[in-house]
Order: structure tokens, then sequence, then C-alpha cells
């Protein structure tokens, strides 16, 4: 990765991508399309994240994964969510973006739900040759439960951490973080977060990985030991991918705390 290229990290919710309400995967084929080409126009120094929706979720609940060590779930799982890569990363290719798949299960390995360590080398030298490498929620070896459920929302901060990534965008089904008159809040950090929790829910369907509140935690974490801002945006409306990749902020800000 050349010093001077500018790293964006894109996470595209499960919910956007997939129906969460059914116990199968349903892939939003159209939203897909429409994704896809509206990240082909600004694809540089780009590393995606996407979640598995209806492709992971029932499966490990199905299996009791976030609970128990259960190796036939756990590939039955990570085969549901590969599949979705598939259909992502070929909408993907389809639009012009020179996309390529990375598993979690093959490189990274957590500690009791916690990324313990992960290879990079492989998406530092994918983002210096143009490629936009694709990553997802997975099932992945763990050395305290056998395997766990990695969530995407853990990995955008990591990833944001090791490549010193400059803007991340967090693509959900809703227009932001929501209070309790479903109006976006514009911004959270660590001085109101204790005010404005208790609108911050969980998913609506199936959820095995903490849903909204789960996404700022992550986020304000991150923000407080990098100083990095994230947003979080409504990408199931036509063009907020493409403005956000074009650099306007939109959505709720997660951010450091000011003093």
């Amino acid at each position: 990765m050349t010093s001077d290229q500018s790293i964006t990290i894109l996470k595209i919710g499960g919910s956007v991508i997939t129906d969460k309400s059914v116990d199968e995967g349903t892939a939003r084929l159209e939203d897909i399309k429409r994704i896809a080409l509206e990240i082909a126009v600004s694809a540089s120094g780009l590393v995606i994240v996407h979640g598995a929706g209806s492709f992971g979720h029932p499966q490990a609940k199905r299996y009791g994964l976030t609970g128990r060590f259960d190796p036939l779930g756990s590939i039955i799982t990570h085969i549901s969510v590969k599949e979705l890569n598939h259909i992502f990363v070929d909408a993907l290719n389809a639009a012009g973006v020179k996309a390529i798949g990375v598993h979690p299960m093959n490189c990274i390995v957590c500690d009791n739900g916690r990324i313990k360590d992960m290879f990079m080398e492989h998406i530092r030298i994918m983002l210096e040759s143009g490629f936009v490498p694709v990553l997802h929620g997975d099932v992945v070896m763990d050395t305290v439960l056998g395997t766990c459920v990695l969530s995407g929302d853990q990995i955008v901060p990591y990833l944001a951490s090791k490549l010193g990534a400059q803007r991340i965008g967090i693509g959900s089904a809703e227009d932001g973080v929501l209070d309790g008159n479903n109006k976006t809040i514009e911004s959270i950090s660590s001085t109101n977060f204790d005010q404005i929790k208790q609108f911050i829910g969980g998913s609506v369907n199936t959820d095995v990985t903490g849903g909204m509140l789960g996404k700022v935690l992550e986020l304000l974490n991150l923000s407080d030991t990098s100083n990095t801002t994230s947003y979080i945006f409504n990408a199931g409306n036509a063009g907020n991918i493409a403005s956000f990749l074009s650099g306007k902020n939109i959505g709720t800000a997660i951010s450091k705390a000011e003093h």
C-alpha cells in the first residue's frame, strides 16, 4: 500500500442485501446490482465488508453457534456466507470493480469472540494492486470456543485501525441511528452516548451479532482509540453510497468526544 493512498472502509449491512425475515439465504439481487454500480463510481483505495443477513444469522441461530461449538453448524454457516459473498463479488465485477472475496475463516483467529490475529499482508497487496477486497461476517476459528460467529461490525474497526483508514461508512437499512421520534441523531460520542443508548436497539429480524447497538459500540471504541469518525447511513436509498464515497458526510457521525 503506497503511503499516499487514502483508504476507505465501507460496510454494507446484511439487511440491505438480503431478506433477513426468512430462514434461508435470500439475496436482494436488484439492490446488490444498484450498490455495485454506485461503488464502481469511486472504488479506489476501498475495502468492503458486508453482513451475512439471511445467509448467516438464521443458520448460526439454528445451530446455537453463539453458545456452543458445533462443527457441522459452523461449516453450514460458513458455506452460506460464502455464497452471499460470491453473489456480491460477482455483481461488483460485473459493474467494473476489481473485487476479490476474502473469507475471514481463512485469515482471522479469535479469542473468546474477539479478534486475536488477522493475516493482513494479502489485503495490503490487493490495495496496492488496485483490487477491492470484499470481506464479510463469518464463522472463524477461536482459541477458546473452537469457532465463533464474527460480525462484520467487529471486522470494520479492526481493519480501520490496521490500515489507517481515513473514512468509514456503515450502510444500514436505516437513515442512521434514530431517536425516540425516529429522527436521525446527527452525532454520537462518549459524551452523549448514555443519554441516547436507550433508543438504540438490536435488529428487528434474526441477528446474532448485536444489531445497531453492536455497531455503535464498536465504532465508539474505534473513535476513542484512533480519533476516526465513522458514518452510519441508509444504504437502501439510491445514491447514498455514491455520495459517501465521493466525500459527503451523511447519516449519523460516530466520533471522539470533544473536551
